[in-house]
């Protein structure tokens, strides 16, 4: 049990990987506030964790007073707050000539405004538990795709203001802020976006190699592993580092020696 009794806000956890952190979280002993915009989902995702360990707030986390809405959540139900798992995002395609000014700050807003919003609100509580924060960026937060250019300045962002605040909440707070950066995952809404390309709901089976040198991509439940060990006590004073969560390097990677497996 390595979050026995920790008391995890966990956003954007009715599908995905923030449903995935949510229940390996309970598996692991801890308490946590599911957050979403499917209140359906968000109370069948508590159905199966148990009221005793899952508390929902649904929320618009673009709005000004969300922050204490997710807080007031955890306290109310749980009494306390540990950690900060900043999942939620817009992961929208979109290149430079489809994208405008008012589409950028939307996305900046949800992606990296919200979660900055929420860590600063939170932490008082986090103060008195010694807690952290675990941020869910992206390897596209490099530079990315050019169709994920929105996306991909959020999360570059985001990487920076972690590493600015892991250094500074830890010396200042006692707290710690730290970020994985997951690679492609198969998630549902993976699948969605996949299905308006008109491919089937197997289409993880058939990635090209070069972008799956294991023979397939990432689930859900193997980033989940890993925020556990983050957003636990075995982690220490580790704070303002950033662990990339994919199978291949993607800063300095080699090249292909035979350039058709590009094709498969």
């Amino acid at each position: 049990m390595r979050l026995k009794d920790k008391v995890v806000i966990i956003t954007g956890s009715t599908t995905g990987i923030g449903k995935a952190i949510a229940v390996r979280c309970v598996a692991e002993g801890a308490k946590v506030v599911i957050n979403g915009r499917n209140k359906e989902a968000g109370e069948a995702v508590v159905k199966e964790l148990g009221e005793r360990n899952a508390v929902l707030s649904i929320v618009d986390i673009s709005l000004e007073d969300a922050p204490k809405h997710l807080i007031d959540a955890a306290l109310k139900a749980f009494g306390k707050l540990d950690s900060i798992v900043n999942n939620a995002a817009m992961i929208v395609s979109s290149d430079i000539h489809s994208t405008d000014s008012a589409f950028l700050r939307q996305v900046l807003e949800v992606n990296t405004v919200f979660p900055f919003a929420l860590t600063k609100a939170a932490l008082p509580h986090l103060r008195k538990t010694h807690g952290c924060v675990l941020n869910i960026g992206s390897v596209n937060a490099y530079s990315g795709e050019p169709n994920l250019l929105p996306y991909s300045i959020s999360k570059g962002a985001m990487m920076t203001m972690t590493r600015n605040l892991g250094d500074t909440l830890l010396r200042e707070e006692g707290v710690r802020v730290n970020q994985i950066n997951p690679g492609w995952v198969a998630t549902e809404n993976e699948t969605i976006r996949k299905r308006e390309h008109g491919l089937g709901d197997d289409w993880y089976k058939d990635v090209p190699r070069v972008y799956a040198p294991s023979g397939r991509i990432l689930w859900p439940e193997e980033i989940a592993a890993g925020v556990v060990y983050w957003i636990s006590d075995e982690c220490g004073p580790v704070s303002g580092q950033v662990m990339d969560l994919e199978q291949y390097p993607f800063i300095g990677r080699n090249p292909p020696k035979d350039a058709s497996i590009l094709e498969k």
